[in-house]
C-alpha cells in the first residue's frame, strides 16, 4: 500500500555513506539537483555527515545522519576513540535496523528505499519497511579482484531489489549472467550517469587557482579520489621514467583521499615534486581540464569513469587504461587512446602523446562532431521513470 504524503508526493529514502568527493557522490548530487521538486518527498540518510557536496544538496531534501565530522582515515591514537565509536554505533544500527527506524527515522514511512551505492545493499534490503520498493545503483565492476568479497552468493543477494540500476554495458552483462530467470533479468536497467555538460563548459571558463600552466611544456592532468583504485602511484612512476628519458612535461593530479599522503611521499621519493603538482581537492576541476594538453585515466578498475565524459565534454585529448566503461565511453578508441591496464600501458600512451602529439589529431576531429549520448535530462528522466513505475 502506498505511503504517499498528503501532498501526493512519492516518499523516498536515499542512503549513501557520505558526500565526499567521489564519483558516485557527485552523480547522486547531480541527480538530486535536477529532480522535479514538486514530485517527490526525499530524505537523504548519510552514515557520516561530511563531504564537499553537502552544500549542493537542494533545500527541499531533508538530510539525516548517523554521525557527523570528517572521515577518519588514519589510526592516530587521538582519532581512535571516535573511529571505534562510529564503527560500533553504525554496526549496531546496521544489525538492528528497527532501532534506526524508531530513532533517527522515527515515524518515517517510504514508498521507495534507494541504495545509492552497492555498499548500502544490506542496509536497504534489511529495512523493516517490508512494503517499500527497493532500488540499488551499482557504480563499480564487482567482478574485479578488488571486490573479492562479492562472491557468486553475494552477487545473488542484489536480486532482492526491485530494480538494479547499473551504469555500464559491462556491469549489465555481469548481472545478467548472474540472473537465474527472465524476471531477475528484467530487474536490471542500464542508466548512464547524469552529466550536466552545460555546467561543465560554463565552469571551465572560470580562472585556474594556485597553478600556472606552462606555455612551452605540455601538462598532463588527472582527477580523482586519491586511493589505490585510481593508480596515481603508477602515473607518478611513469612521469619519472619519461622525465629520465628527457621527455619534459608537467603532471597535475587533482583530488584528495585516504591515500593522499602516501602518494605525496612517493612523489617526493621519486624527486618529481617540481613537475608533479598535487594541490588536493578542488570543487571545480574544469578550468584545469580545459587548459591541460592531455587527460590521463590511470585507474586499475572502474565502474563507468564519468570523468572521461567530462573530458570529452571539454574536447580533451585522452589517454585511458582499459577498465570497465572505457571502451563504451571512448567508442572503442574513436574518441581517445585506450592503453593496456598496466604501468607499461600508461607509459606507452603518455610517451606516444609526448613524442608524437600529431597522432592525437584524429581524436580532435572525432570530438568536433561528437554529440554526447549521456544527456542529463535523459538520465534523470530514466531514473524517475523507474521510481514512478514501482
Amino acid at each position: 500500500m502506498s505511503k504517499e504524503s498528503k501532498t501526493g508526493k512519492k516518499k523516498i529514502l536515499i542512503r549513501i555513506g557520505s558526500l565526499r568527493h567521489g564519483g558516485a557522490e557527485k552523480v547522486l548530487v547531480t541527480f538530486l539537483k535536477n529532480l522535479p521538486a514538486d514530485k517527490y518527498e526525499i530524505d537523504l540518510l548519510l552514515n557520516l555527515y561530511s563531504g564537499k557536496y553537502l552544500a549542493e544538496i537542494p533545500a527541499c531534501i531533508k538530510v539525516f545522519y548517523l554521525n557527523r565530522g570528517e572521515m577518519i582515515t588514519t589510526n592516530r591514537p587521538k582519532d581512535l576513540p571516535e573511529k571505534i565509536y562510529r564503527k560500533i554505533y553504525q554496526g549496531i544500527l546496521k544489525k538492528f535496523p528497527k532501532l534506526l527506524y524508531s530513532t533517527i527515522l522515527k515515524g518515517k514511512n517510504y514508498d521507495v528505499e534507494f541504495a545509492a551505492i552497492h555498499g548500502m545493499r544490506d542496509e536497504i534490503l534489511n529495512s523493516p519497511l517490508k512494503s517499500s520498493k527497493k532500488i540499488i545503483w551499482i557504480h563499480n565492476d564487482l567482478k574485479k579482484t578488488e571486490f573479492k568479497n562479492y562472491t557468486k552468493e553475494e552477487i545473488r543477494k542484489f536480486f532482492g531489489f526491485d530494480r538494479i540500476m547499473v551504469i555500464s554495458e559491462k556491469i549489465q552483462q555481469d548481472f545478467e549472467s548472474a540472473a537465474e530467470n527472465a524476471e531477475e533479468k528484467e530487474k536490471i536497467v542500464r542508466i548512464y550517469n547524469p552529466l550536466d555538460t552545460e555546467e561543465i563548459i560554463e565552469k571551465s571558463n572560470l580562472p585556474v587557482i594556485n597553478y600556472e600552466f606552462s606555455k612551452v611544456v605540455k601538462t598532463v592532468v588527472s582527477v580523482g579520489t586519491v586511493f589505490p583504485q585510481k593508480g596515481f602511484d603508477r602515473l607518478l612512476r611513469v612521469h619519472k621514467k619519461l622525465l629520465d628519458e628527457g621527455l619534459k612535461h608537467n603532471l597535475l593530479i587533482l583530488g584528495n583521499g585516504y591515500d593522499f599522503e602516501n602518494i605525496k611521499k612517493l612523489r617526493d621519493s621519486l624527486r618529481v615534486s617540481a613537475t608533479a603538482v598535487m594541490p588536493g581537492f578542488t570543487d571545480n576541476p574544469y578550468p584545469y581540464f580545459r587548459q591541460a594538453d592531455f587527460y590521463v585515466l590511470s585507474s586499475r578498475y572502474e565502474g563507468f569513469p564519468t570523468v572521461l565524459s567530462e573530458a570529452i565534454a571539454l574536447k580533451k585529448k585522452i589517454i585511458a587504461t582499459e577498465v570497465s566503461g572505457v571502451r563504451e565511453i571512448l567508442e572503442n578508441g574513436k574518441l581517445g587512446l585506450i592503453t593496456e591496464n598496466s604501468e607499461e600501458g600508461i607509459y606507452s600512451g603518455m610517451k606516444k602523446a609526448l613524442t608524437n602529439p600529431a597522432s592525437f589529431n584524429r581524436y580532435d576531429e572525432a570530438l568536433k562532431t561528437y554529440k554526447m549520448p549521456f544527456n542529463l535530462e535523459n538520465s534523470v528522466h530514466s531514473i524517475t521513470k523507474i521510481i514512478d513505475s514501482l
